[in-house]
């Protein structure tokens, strides 16, 4: 009996062949990860969210087929994670989502490679190294940020998992996911392939035992202190003139940390609507709150600058005399949302959305400031905080700890701010930094060195200013050392995929040798001669 018929039913894989019903499955299963994320969170479910599209695409009857379920799984998986966005793109989300749900169609086309029928032994144990690798690649390659960034990576969804966070300090997020791939590689051949489930297991026990020697192996964050770092969230605040309302609002929760003894005090982002060299007066009333504080104050100023054409979203570093000259200007802009790639050709999506009707201006450099009291900060801007590089390359740069300044207030009311607040949880324990993940309008978080929460949340209906204690460590991570070697193993085991089907395809096909035909005899037992 075939596979389908043994597992689903023969009544079931008779109404999976229907391609439109089929589709509807591919793009349903592919949108299962999203419950493992924030606001869900529910992280246990990452370990078997892929294992109904792993079964559908490994039951393909042909490999177009098989690629098809895993572009539209793809797709169904791109539009779940990013659903909140269809308020602000309508149905340019999903364009997208089906544009870049076609990365997936390799990795589909994988799945029934290694997985179709009842395969052996050595293919289910190549399938635990190759399904996770294709997965990686389809992360990498989506995680370029003229593509939309690395929003969704299936190791983020790990981010309160103890364990998990001790491994991202190894291997980084790119680590977490190979290993998320591999166990749900595993458990869908166990529930699927009675003849194959030793291999599987086999993989569990090597998954398990991996990750207890790293537990036991890996480095801890060496604990040198604490700096006191207070977060100012003031909450939503529309209307004509909210650019002035919100600065009065974060004055005034500024003012209340007075005599609380902060070492620093952060801003969310664009929580300054004007360029500060145009606006003396504001400069001056910032240079005021950090003397009543005794704490330099980082701002973010989404403006026009005096000093560049164009609008820039800047990180800017105030003290007791005004800005100090350090600022940062964000790299890495959302699509869309800061900026329209190909303008002259996309530009109608301001129609159909709330696109950014003038493109924000690029940084060039990441910048590592001191923020008085000895203390230096990396700070990062909105989703570059989902760029694993980014805060990596500011803990190289020598920050203590690193920043984030974000604003979500267009996805209020959906799963957008939870999901960007767990994201610093990554970001910390992968750098051995903690991490300041401030709002203007939630969630704010503070996580330290470890990835460990600190303190509580301030969430959407929060208008308020907080204290952290935030430890501080010293040492390098195995990540921040060794960068992306997940990454990197995973590009070698496709390759040497690769090599060895080539070699497959060009080795020359051995000919079955003539058989050898004795010599005709005559009735007296003497060879025959021709011409005689």
């Amino acid at each position: 009996m075939k596979w389908p018929e043994r597992w689903l039913g023969s009544g079931t894989g008779l109404w999976l062949a229907s391609p439109w019903r089929r589709a509807i499955v591919a793009a349903l299963a592919g949108a299962l990860p999203m419950l493992a994320f924030p606001a869900p969170s529910w992280w246990w479910f990452a370990y078997v969210a892929l294992v109904p599209w792993i079964l559908l695409a490994r039951s393909a009857p042909t490999g177009r087929r098989a690629a098809y379920d895993g572009w539209l799984g793809g797709l169904g998986f791109m539009l779940a994670v990013h659903h909140w966005l269809l308020p602000s793109l309508n149905v340019f989300t999903v364009v997208i989502a089906a544009l870049l749900g076609a990365l997936w169609a390799p990795w589909g086309w994988l799945v029934r490679r290694f997985l179709g029928g009842v395969p052996s032994a050595g293919r289910v144990g190549a399938a635990l190294l190759v399904l996770p690798s294709g997965w990686l690649m389809v992360e990498l390659v989506r995680s370029w940020q003229g593509l939309g960034g690395p929003w969704g990576l299936l190791g983020s969804s790990q981010w309160q998992v103890e364990p998990a966070l001790r491994l991202a300090s190894v291997g980084g997020v790119w680590l977490l996911s190979f290993l998320v791939v591999a166990v749900n590689v595993a458990v869908a051949v166990l529930v699927a392939v009675r003849e194959s489930r030793m291999p599987a297991v086999a993989g569990l026990v090597a998954t398990a035992a991996a990750t207890s020697a790293t537990w036991v192996w890996s480095p801890r964050p060496d604990v040198t202190g604490q700096v006191r770092i207070a977060v100012v969230q003031p909450g939503v605040i529309g209307g004509a003139n909210s650019a002035e309302a919100r600065f009065s609002r974060e004055e005034a929760l500024t003012r209340t940390l007075a005599g609380q003894d902060p070492d620093l005090v952060v801003w969310g982002e664009s929580s300054v609507g004007f360029d500060l060299a145009n606006r003396p007066d504001l400069a001056n009333r910032l240079a005021a709150l950090s003397r009543m504080t005794g704490a330099d104050i980082v701002v973010n100023v989404d403006a026009h600058r005096s000093d560049h054409p164009g609008i820039y979203k800047s990180s800017v570093l105030v003290g007791p005399q005004g800005p100090t000259g350090d600022r940062y200007d964000k790299m890495r802009l959302v699509p869309f949302g800061e900026y329209i790639p190909a303008r002259s050709l996309l530009g109608w999506a301001t129609s159909v959305g709330k696109a950014a009707g003038e493109d924000r201006r690029r940084g060039t450099e990441q910048v590592v400031m001191n923020a008085g009291h000895g203390l230096r900060v990396g700070p990062l801007i909105c989703f570059e905080t989902a760029f694993p590089d980014m805060s990596r390359h500011l803990a190289q740069d020598g920050a203590e700890v690193l920043l984030a300044q974000s604003s979500t207030s267009t996805f209020q009311h959906s799963w957008a701010p939870e999901q960007h607040a767990s994201l610093a949880a990554l970001r910390a324990a992968e750098t051995g930094r903690p991490m300041v993940h401030a709002t203007l309008t939630g969630v704010s978080a503070v996580y330290g060195p470890g990835g460990e929460r600190i303190g509580s949340w301030l969430g959407t209906d929060a208008s308020t200013a907080a204290v952290y204690d935030v430890p501080l460590a010293r040492g390098v991570t195995p990540y921040v050392r060794f960068g992306d070697w997940p990454v990197h193993a995973a590009l070698l085991i496709l390759a040497a995929l690769c090599a060895t089907e080539g070699f497959r395809a060009f080795r020359p096909r051995r000919t079955a040798p003539e058989p050898l035909v004795p010599p005709a005899r005559t009735a007296h037992e003497s060879p025959a001669r021709h011409g005689r």
